[in-house]
């Protein structure tokens, strides 16, 4: 159905021309699923903005086609191809809440295709709209229809455009990381939601990810691509069981599995080429341990057994295994209390609050919207302790309220009732300048170092502030200090120049876990520090807080809805679902053992490339027993 045929994309930047792809070529079956992976800034976008012809202006495409059913969309006009989107081919973007109109309600934006394509009155188009709403498992659509998105969870904003991408029937979908924020259990109903309107519609997808447990559940095919190149190409199942390319490898040597317990993850050391000046031979060979004279030569994607494979010594790496690079850092640290003083005890925590309007407040009488105040208790008795240099891991869905926990532990945000204790001291209901002494004590490293680092200061000047802001140092030894703290988060020293814009993911977050550092706290609140993260990055900002915890002695309370990334650094974890916390233990014992529903949930619905797929059905279940 799709075929891209030696494709090449150049972006017209100030600092040159990006080859974003380089001769790709692609082959979509009809009624399969085709899965593109890869690292953030590999082409995977590209690949989807191609197919739907919707490459921006600054796009060049020197060489290749885009055959849609025989057609070349990239030569198609501008009203054909409108015609072609949305009624043949559609598009779910990855992040929901910048696609859907803030100004629109979902019905409009859901049956929005059916008024332009299929020439639908507004009345039959709302009709609709509510119909593909609960198609798509949406509770209550009737309600969701008039909704607004900044209204709606990111599960349902993430089904919601779904629904409109359907609307129109089209044969192929491209989904470009449809999963990537989401819950586990969210994302397993995402996927059970996707193959069952494939198995009915009889859709083709063309599935863009770099999650490749997820890529396992739902694609027939894979094509890894690195740095705008495809590396290999083949079936799904033989291509995760024995991975030949080095990149590949590299990928799935670094995804946290479940059942490893505390081990070291390997991670694929360096970053991608400076696409404006691709190197000649083997994009790869500056991260690649296994790199010899020959791959310093052009590499051509040729056929190694089943698959195609671009690497001059694909035979020869058959059953070698990536190696673990990322060695622990030598020496321990470790701070010392005594053993009756946690560095963290709460009790009796409790915030609650006021839904005043939103979709929260939503109800009907009839279909008269009506809106109510609703009381939601974010965070509901909850008491945990957190010894030195202990890892406390909390997992649950988004809205469990382990951000609102975390936030109030650290009196971000003012709890409603109990008491905490950090490092010995009663921190509850004291004024805001009395916390001075806990300020440099517990620090918290954010999700999004996007929105928690300020652009227009330089990392010298972030990881800098706290040491001046606490009096830590003379200000004529701070930027030594600093030096030191990059060189712990193992960041260049000349990166203390760089503003956040200049840094990829990681290294922003890298930035972000140095300044918590930088007042020397005996406890952080990490709070889903890698969700946002390439898996290669991820494995790398994991084992770095695990040697900061064995070196400092720093404890952390670590939050993320996905449980097999705690079970590789969490002493303990505790499991929180609707503020309340519903099982706690020694982390191997939860992992072998779960006795809550809820944990038993979470677990089941974990994707992985090892052993064989959970379904729908198989999950239930798991559930119900």
């Amino acid at each position: 159905m799709l075929a891209i045929e030696d494709l090449t994309v150049r972006y017209r930047t100030p600092g040159g021309a990006v080859e974003a792809l380089s001769s790709v070529s692609l082959k979509v079956r009809t009624g399969s699923t085709l899965a593109v992976v890869g690292e953030s800034g590999s082409g995977k976008s590209t690949v989807a903005l191609a197919a739907m012809a919707l490459l921006p202006p600054e796009a060049q495409t020197p060489s290749g086609r885009v055959l849609f059913d025989g057609t070349d969309v990239l030569k198609l006009d501008a009203q054909r191809r409108r015609r072609l989107r949305g009624s043949r081919i559609a598009l779910v973007f990855q992040d929901p809440f910048s696609v859907l109109n803030p100004s629109l309600r979902i019905a409009e934006q859901v049956g929005e295709g059916l008024v332009y394509h299929r020439g639908f009155s507004d009345e039959r188009a709302l009709s609709r709209a509510i119909e593909l709403l609960d198609e798509v498992g949406i509770a209550n659509p009737r309600a969701v229809a008039r909704a607004y998105p900044h209204e709606l969870s990111g599960g349902m904003r993430q089904r919601a455009l779904i629904a409109g991408a359907l609307a129109a029937e089209p044969e192929l979908l491209i989904l470009d990381e449809p999963t990537t924020a989401l819950d586990v259990t969210i994302e397993a109903q995402i996927l059970d939601l996707l193959e069952d309107l494939q198995a009915r519609r009889g859709l083709t997808m063309l599935f863009i990810s770099h999650n490749l447990g997820v890529v396992r559940r739902i694609a027939d095919d894979i094509a890894v691509l690195y740095a705008g190149q495809v590396v290999e190409e083949g079936a799904t199942e033989r291509i995760l069981q024995a991975p030949v390319h080095p990149y590949t490898k590299g990928l799935l040597a670094a995804i946290p599995r479940l059942g490893r317990g505390r081990t070291r993850l390997a991670s694929i050391p360096g970053r991608l080429p400076d696409l404006r000046a691709p190197p000649a031979g083997c994009r790869f060979a500056p991260r690649c341990p296994f790199a010899v004279a020959a791959s310093a030569l052009p590499q051509e994607l040729r056929h190694v057994g089943d698959r195609n494979v671009r690497c001059c010594r694909a035979q020869e790496l058959v059953a070698t295994a990536w190696p673990v690079q990322d060695e622990a850092a030598s020496g321990t640290l470790r701070a010392v209390l005594s053993p009756s003083e946690p560095i963290l005890r709460v009790d009796g925590l409790s915030k609650t609050f006021t839904l005043t309007r939103g979709f929260g407040a939503l109800s009907f009488e009839g279909w008269r919207p009506v809106m109510r105040p609703v009381r939601v208790k974010a965070v509901d008795e909850v008491a945990i302790e957190i010894a030195p240099g202990e890892v406390l891991g909390l997992v649950g869905e988004s809205g469990s309220g382990k951000t609102t926990l975390g936030r109030a532990i650290l009196r971000l945000i003012e709890p409603d009732r109990g008491s905490i204790r950090i490092a010995g001291e009663a921190v509850s209901g004291k004024p805001q300048k009395a916390l001075v002494p806990m300020r440099r004590a517990a620090q918290i490293v954010f999700q999004n170092p996007d929105s928690s680092l300020n652009p227009r200061k330089t990392v010298r000047e972030l990881v800098g502030r706290p040491i001046e802001r606490f009096r830590l140092a003379p200000s004529g030894e701070v930027p030594g200090r600093v030096r030191a703290l990059l060189d712990l988060v193992r960041l260049p020293a000349h990166y203390a120049d760089r503003y956040p814009h200049q840094m990829s993911g990681g290294e922003k977050q890298r930035v972000g876990i140095a300044r918590a550092l930088a007042t020397e706290p005996r406890f952080i609140v990490c709070d889903e520090p890698v969700s946002a993260l390439d898996v290669s990055v991820q494995a790398a900002i994991v084992n770095l807080l695990a040697d900061l915890r064995d070196r400092l002695g720093v404890a952390y309370l670590f939050i993320s809805h996905d449980i097999s990334v705690v079970a590789h650094i969490a002493d303990r974890i505790a499991v929180m679902y609707r503020g309340r916390i519903v099982e706690t233990g020694p982390a191997e014992e939860v992992m072998r053992a779960p006795r809550d529903p809820y944990t038993i949930t979470l677990l089941s619905a974990v994707p992985t490339v090892d052993g064989p797929p959970l379904g729908k059905r198989a999950r239930d279940e798991i559930a119900q027993r």
